[in-house]
């Protein structure tokens, strides 16, 4: 799959041209699954998943952008089903939305579900389109400081499909934690290069290139 990890979804122009770029057609032509799982494991989950399937979620937008069709693929759900009942409807679709809250609960359910599996299997032109912890799960680890709900390996390693961690939210006004003096102490613990973004940036992961989008302001730490 073709990727674009946010830190809080289509918030600009330069981000969702990214997006029809990756998808190759306008989003009014495309298929979209939403993954709210992550949201279930932070304070007013529930609440916070509804508004991302309805699309009433203004500060990271990303189900209300105009897609063709648009189903909702709730990860906890899929090892009680047959799976031919949701793998064909993953393969045709054209992007997967996958939202933030909890990155390790997240990664926790993307392998018992199956979906971590199939993820590479996908078509070439599918797009995953993540959110905060639905991009901090694509990386190799998310660092201590992202740590609040516990796996059971203890770690804080994610899936690896990309080759640095992500620190989103960068300078955001309601995370005074996550000022650029603390994504420095983040990344100096990091074994792999780190990207703190701001919520009007997003990297772009086309066959292993990296490119950051941004109307923003985002660093990029690189171990010593």
């Amino acid at each position: 799959m073709k990727l674009l990890l946010t830190s809080a979804g289509i918030t600009n122009t330069s981000i969702h041209d990214a997006l029809v770029d990756l998808l190759g057609k306008p989003i009014s032509e495309s298929s979209a699954l939403c993954v709210p799982t992550a949201l279930y494991a932070i304070p007013g989950g529930a609440g916070h998943a509804w508004r991302m399937i309805s699309g009433r979620e203004p500060n990271c937008p990303m189900c209300e952008l105009g897609w063709k069709s648009l189903g909702v693929l709730e990860l906890t759900a899929l090892p009680s089903i047959d799976e031919a009942l949701w793998v064909p409807m993953l393969r045709e679709t054209d992007a997967l939305l996958v939202g933030g809250g909890d990155p390790l609960y997240l990664c926790y359910w993307m392998q018992q579900s199956g979906l971590a599996d199939l993820l590479p299997s996908l078509r070439r032109e599918a797009v995953y389109v993540g959110l905060s912890a639905g991009s901090m799960v694509m990386t190799p680890n998310i660092g201590e400081e992202f740590v609040h709900w516990i796996a059971p390996s203890g770690r804080d390693s994610t899936l690896g499909a990309v080759d640095f961690s992500l620190f989103p939210h960068l300078d955001h006004e309601r995370l005074p934690e996550n000022t650029l003096l603390h994504a420095e102490k983040w990344a100096a613990k990091m074994s792999v290069p780190g990207y703190a973004i701001d919520d009007q940036t997003a990297i772009k992961v086309t066959d292993g290139a990296v490119e950051v989008v941004s109307e923003g302001h985002w660093k990029l730490f690189t171990p010593e």
